[in-house]
């Protein structure tokens, strides 16, 4: 069994900083891309940031120069930094990490249950 836990969410005003974590455990084999993703209320789930496993990284138009995006393969973990927040940075976020465990053959998608952030005006 594999499991993405999130954790770092929570309420902040604009301008200030937040940083998210997300730990894989379980029967893992070896980890590919790792992601981060956001749902706002009333709107589609949309790709914020994501990271390989080799390091490369791209992002999302809306958060490039505010987020980062890292990873720490040791520990099956990958970090949100996130500054300068904006109200409309408001959202659900969820990891994702496309990984190989010893129940499939394939690499599958996995999420997170998700955390919240508010950014306050």
């Amino acid at each position: 069994q594999v499991q993405l836990v999130e954790s770092g969410g929570g309420l902040v005003q604009a301008g200030g900083s937040l940083r998210l974590s997300c730990a894989a455990s379980g029967s893992i084999l070896s980890i590919n891309a790792m992601a981060w993703y956001r749902q706002a209320p009333g709107k589609e789930r949309e790709l914020v940031a994501a990271i390989t496993s080799g390091g490369s990284t791209n992002y999302a138009d809306s958060v490039k120069g505010r987020f980062t995006i890292s990873r720490d393969n040791a520990k099956n973990t990958v970090y949100l930094q996130m500054n300068s927040l904006k109200p409309e940075d408001t959202a659900v976020y969820y990891c994702k990490a496309n990984l190989l465990s010893n129940i499939y053959v394939r690499s599958q998608d996995y999420w997170g249950q998700g955390t919240q952030v508010t950014v306050s005006s």
